[in-house]
């Protein structure tokens, strides 16, 4: 009787228990697979967008070297001293994208309109800061020691005409961030090519003072492309205003005042994230500095080297800006575990492209190489360095979404500290031992500085990581009054 009661049990119990567990698996995966078809199709625009941004600084660089080296050379100053000034400020804003997101998701759009009308108050602010910062820039540039005296005229020129921008630029963010926060990336990447698109005839016309207009040289493209990002802004605002899904975001007719309360949280959310992207332009910039005095091939393959992560970093990027909507989003559902899976979803995602890319720069990497210079010597050293960019892309991918996903649940100081100690305590002074002083071993140049890089950016890869662990441990109560903050 026993022995039946056995047999009943394994024809019977057994395959319904092992149908269900089947099931469940089937369950638990296609939740993930879903989430990653939903943050792919908001990523993808996004990567649109940046690649747009990237490519009109690109588009100045070549239009002023049609000019002279001179001209070139000038907007390269300008643009790394712009760049950090205006990330800053675009840092700032970021705190609108999970602030938007979570309201969406918990159903109240009404208070949305709010939020943006600080976050021009808060971009009113942050350009008037920028503009005196970049108005004596001739005191930032006259640190550079031996600089040519027409270059550093041309240099100053074009950050004085560029950062009337400064205000255009900011507010074109908000009303992204305020898009994407909805979970409409689309507009951001369709306004970005236009803007690149309008750049090219803009700056033909000021370089070489086409139409009436005086021929400006390299500052031209300063003039040009502060004039775009007022473009950008005026046709974004009248796109939001006009758009079908935002029909029930209306802004009071009476004009808003600060509300200091509001802008103190936004503040409060937004700085860590500005001055993480400014420690990490800066970071980039200095390391070209002190990489300059080894010769023109080391500098030369260094760019290279960097040329590369830049392009191949606009995917996580993405992918971090498309987990602050989709965690966010979920927490403003209060759902605890939709968070959880945004944020999984968005780093395992990050980290198989990152695999990918990291493998193809590393079956490539001599004709990558060969694209930028002819000279045997700077792609034998470019292809070396390419090696440690591969490794460098992994860790870059886990850190930078994971600081989205940080911001999703508006955890941002912890991204400054974080973002402070893997790059200016371990990977700068790693970097710098390993690339130009004999200390540990002989002077390893460029190669050192890399090694620095991949160092810093584990470490944070590391500690964001046990971040975002330790944050989903906490009670659900904790979490969403943290995320409603």
């Amino acid at each position: 009787m026993y022995n039946l009661w056995v047999i009943f049990r394994y024809f019977s119990v057994s395959p319904c228990v092992a149908f269900f567990i089947q099931n469940m698996k089937g369950v638990y995966v296609q939740k993930y697979l879903t989430e990653a078809r939903v943050l792919l199709a908001l990523a993808i625009p996004v990567i649109l967008a940046q690649i747009a941004q990237t490519s009109m600084g690109v588009v100045d660089t070549i239009m002023a070297g049609g000019v002279s080296a001179t001209d070139m050379a000038a907007v390269a100053v300008g643009t790394s001293i712009w760049l950090p000034a205006i990330l800053f400020g675009h840092g700032l804003l970021l705190a609108l994208t999970p602030t938007v997101a979570q309201l969406n998701g918990a159903g109240r759009r009404d208070k949305i309109a709010h939020q943006i009308q600080q976050g021009f108050w808060l971009a009113s602010g942050v350009s008037v800061l920028i503009i005196a910062v970049l108005y004596h820039c001739d005191q930032i540039i006259g640190l550079m020691h031996n600089i040519d005296p027409q270059l550093k005229t041309k240099a100053i020129g074009y950050l004085h005409a560029i950062m009337w921008g400064a205000p255009g630029y900011l507010f074109f963010q908000v009303l992204r961030v305020q898009c994407e926060g909805l979970s409409k990336t689309k507009p951001g990447m369709v306004f970005g090519f236009i803007g690149l698109l309008v750049n090219i005839p803009v700056n033909y016309i000021f370089i070489y003072g086409k139409f009436g207009a005086p021929a400006l040289g390299g500052v031209g493209c300063g003039v040009a492309t502060g004039t775009v990002y007022w473009v950008m802004f005026l046709m974004m605002r009248y796109y939001v205003k006009r758009a079908y899904f935002m029909k029930d975001i209306v802004a009071p007719s009476q004009f808003a005042k600060p509300d200091w309360v509001t802008l103190k949280r936004l503040i409060g959310l937004g700085l860590p994230i500005g001055l993480a992207l400014f420690f990490e332009v800066t970071l980039f910039a200095i390391v070209a500095l002190l990489v300059s005095p080894l010769g023109i091939v080391a500098v030369a393959s260094h760019q290279i080297a960097l040329s590369l992560g830049s392009v191949m970093f606009v995917i996580p990027l993405s992918l971090g800006m498309a987990s602050t909507i989709r965690v966010g989003s979920r927490l403003g559902e209060s759902s605890i575990e939709g968070a959880k899976v945004a944020a999984y979803t968005s780093i395992f995602t990050g980290i198989v492209i990152a695999c990918i890319s990291a493998s193809l720069s590393v079956l490539f990497r001599t004709q990558i190489a060969g694209l930028y210079n002819d000279n045997p010597e700077v792609i034998t050293l470019a292809s070396s360095l390419m090696l440690l960019a591969a490794v460098y892309q992994i860790s870059d991918a886990i850190q930078v979404i994971g600081t989205g996903v940080l911001r999703g649940y508006k955890d941002t100081r912890s991204i400054f500290y974080i973002t402070f100690v893997a790059y200016w305590v371990l990977g700068l002074p790693v970097g710098y031992t390993l690339g130009l002083t004999d200390y540990i071993v002989p002077a390893m140049g460029p190669s050192g500085f890399w090694w620095g890089f991949i160092l810093g950016l584990t470490f944070a890869a590391l500690m964001v990581t046990l971040r975002i662990r330790w944050i989903q441990k906490q009670p659900s109560f904790t979490i969403l009054e943290n995320a409603g903050r």
